[in-house]
């Protein structure tokens, strides 16, 4: 894979299948280095979607993987798992229960309760069984066509977060309550990976990288540059020089 080294971290750039070919590679170094359990927050859209078909095709994770993994999402919406509108039911049902993971090692939000006490219950319950030092040991993240990420959108509440806490409820004008990783979640992350693919984000991406600061949320990975991986296809990253 091509290799650039960014202000914003490191970016990859290959096919889709080297792109989820590296996603392999990294969960699978996260299971040796953060041990038995280790913590990951997934994401939604197409791309991750895509992901889940190919490693069923492919058998492509480890036993050490899939059952030494905490599962849950970087992000959700506030609806019921059995929504297709679910980051984590769309996880579910299209990767984790193919691939047989317990359901001790799945953490989802608990929608079942309003959102700010979800959030709540879901960082107390985050800190009290894997740690009070990280949000998750390895974050997936995506990036929508506004240059948001999670659910930190442009003007978000979330961006002038005061508090240390790393997960909060925002209500995303016209799409409802989301609940998200925050700003301090993320600096607070042992490994972050962005995927993007398409030409569609070809030009936001131009502008995340080389456009002025602070404009788009996803530039606020800058802050952990070091510990964050890009995955982009060809087409994504045409525009970066």
């Amino acid at each position: 894979m091509k290799q650039l080294n960014t202000d914003f971290g490191t970016v990859r750039i290959g096919s889709q299948e080297k792109i989820f070919s590296r996603l392999v590679d990294i969960m699978e170094t996260a299971a040796a280095s953060f041990g038995d359990p280790f913590t990951i927050g997934l994401t939604g859209g197409s791309t991750p979607l895509a992901f889940y078909k190919w490693a069923r095709e492919e058998e492509a994770l480890s036993k050490a993987v899939l059952l030494h993994a905490i599962w849950s999402v970087s992000d959700e919406r506030f609806v019921p798992l059995s929504s297709p509108e679910s980051n984590f039911g769309n996880a579910d049902r299209e990767f984790l229960v193919p691939f047989d993971v317990p359901a001790e090692r799945k953490c989802p939000w608990p929608i079942q309760v309003d959102p700010h006490s979800a959030a709540l219950v879901f960082e107390r319950r985050m800190r009290e069984r894997y740690g009070t030092e990280r949000a998750f040991d390895l974050c997936l993240l995506g990036m929508g066509d506004d240059g948001h990420t999670a659910s930190i959108f442009p003007n978000s509440p979330l961006l002038h977060i005061q508090a240390a806490q790393f997960f909060a409820p925002v209500d995303v004008p016209d799409k409802g309550w989301r609940l998200s990783i925050t700003p301090e979640g993320l600096k607070s992350c042992g490994k972050i990976v962005v995927m993007v693919t398409g030409s569609g984000k070809a030009h936001r991406i131009q502008k995340v990288f080389n456009g002025p600061e602070n404009t788009y949320p996803i530039q606020l990975l800058k802050a952990c540059a070091k510990r964050v991986e890009w995955l982009m296809d060809e087409e994504a990253a045409k525009e970066l020089k």
